[in-house]
């Protein structure tokens, strides 16, 4: 019985907490978030009801917490907050330094809500979380913020962006509709020189001003781009396999470390020691750039066209270092 009641106390802290975050929410949202009934969830409303909270029932629509009400920070546990630790490490690597000092700025404010024995744990722990994948670096302090801020304002830019293949710099004026993050920062936009969507890396932006114009929203948002995306890209099936014996170790950490990167599906355990891999891949010479330090460990079983590839690079290599 008292841990029936422990439980349900926290489910309603959790509750309260989670009507303070969301505009307005389900009760089976609820349900699903805590497993239980929507039957139960009824019921928590009804005891928040009752102590005073002031939750507002939309008929047919879930439940807000009246505007304004706010109540003091819930206490965080040991676990979230080292989750946070990480998150704020994470921001400092992989974001711009004006979003990182915001972050910090955050964490300071949840380190003053801890516990002091909680503030000592994440200040002995803190040198322990290290990030220490290189993150891309923009010629602007705060890139990542300026183009956030013209996402969620539908702000127009003006950039300076140097192409991949070329190395040119041209000007042009982008709509930026969102930013992600794979091995590089990026932001996906409608580009009106080019009058199409496209995505440009941020450490490629040069120069960079966000405007106070602001454009018409388009049909296509960020989820409809990858989809087109996606149609777009036809993958080509890629099967390898690695005679894992003729590979240094430290190549098989970086394999292992990688391969997703590269469209890398599933692998199978061959009987002799070796290991099968299929990928599903967009480019073939970006593949081939990857598998070329295994030369000699590696044999492509199809297509052919990886194998050309890779002799390709080959002969470049051999070219440059043997001629």
């Amino acid at each position: 019985m008292i841990d029936h009641e422990v439980n349900r106390l926290s489910r309603l802290v959790a509750l309260l907490t989670l009507l303070q975050t969301k505009r307005m929410v389900t009760a089976a949202e609820l349900a699903k978030r805590f497993s239980v009934s929507t039957r139960t969830i009824y019921r928590d409303i009804r005891t928040l009801e009752s102590a005073g909270i002031p939750v507002i029932t939309h008929d047919g629509k879930g439940y807000a917490m009246l505007e304004g009400y706010r109540l003091p920070p819930v206490m965080f546990s040991r676990g979230e907050a080292t989750a946070l630790l990480t998150a704020e490490k994470l921001a400092a690597r992989f974001t711009d330094p004006a979003t990182a000092l915001l972050t910090t700025t955050a964490m300071d404010k949840l380190r003053a809500a801890l516990r002091y024995t909680d503030r000592d744990h994440l200040e002995t722990l803190s040198p322990q979380i290290q990030v220490l994948e290189p993150a891309s670096e923009s010629n602007r302090a705060d890139t990542y913020q300026q183009l956030l801020r013209a996402v969620t304002s539908r702000l127009v830019a003006d950039i300076t962006y140097n192409a991949a293949e070329t190395g040119l710099s041209t000007s042009r004026e982008i709509e930026p509709i969102g930013l992600y993050l794979s091995q590089h920062r990026h932001v996906v936009a409608f580009c009106r020189l080019r009058q199409q969507f496209r995505d440009f890396r941020l450490d490629r932006i040069r120069d960079l001003n966000v405007k106070e114009e602001v454009f018409a929203v388009r049909p296509q948002a960020l989820q409809n781009y990858w989809i087109d995306q996606a149609k777009r890209q036809e993958k080509e099936k890629v099967v390898i396999r690695f005679r894992m014996a003729g590979i240094i170790p430290a190549l098989a950490r970086r394999m292992e470390d990688t391969k997703h990167q590269f469209g890398f599906t599933h692998e199978t355990l061959l009987s002799d020691g070796s290991v099968e891999m299929l990928f599903l891949v967009g480019s073939l010479p970006y593949l081939a750039t990857w598998l070329l330090p295994y030369a000699g460990a590696v044999t492509v079983l199809e297509p052919v066209a990886l194998q050309d590839q890779l002799r390709e690079l080959a002969r470049q290599v051999h070219h440059a270092f043997c001629a």
